[in-house]
């Protein structure tokens, strides 16, 4: 069983989609040699340390809105 499951991490993003992208851009900071913020992570791989520490709000993901698109009515 995934740990934590899809469902509680989709809580803490606005989509699947922004999940993938902020697991992806942190495992690969990690692999680089960036150190992680968990004590014992269970995970051995970087993404699943990468999503621990999204679950425990230790990485913040924030919506940036291009300025050049123009609002919906």
């Amino acid at each position: 069983m995934l740990y934590p499951s899809i469902d509680e991490l989709v809580r803490k993003v606005d989509s699947k989609y922004t999940l993938v992208v902020a697991a992806s851009k942190r495992a690969r900071s990690l692999r680089e040699g960036k150190i992680s913020s968990l004590d014992a992570p269970k995970s051995h791989k970087v993404v699943g340390v990468a999503l621990e520490e999204i679950y425990r709000d230790l990485i913040t993901v924030e919506a940036i809105r291009n300025e050049e698109e123009p609002e919906e009515e």
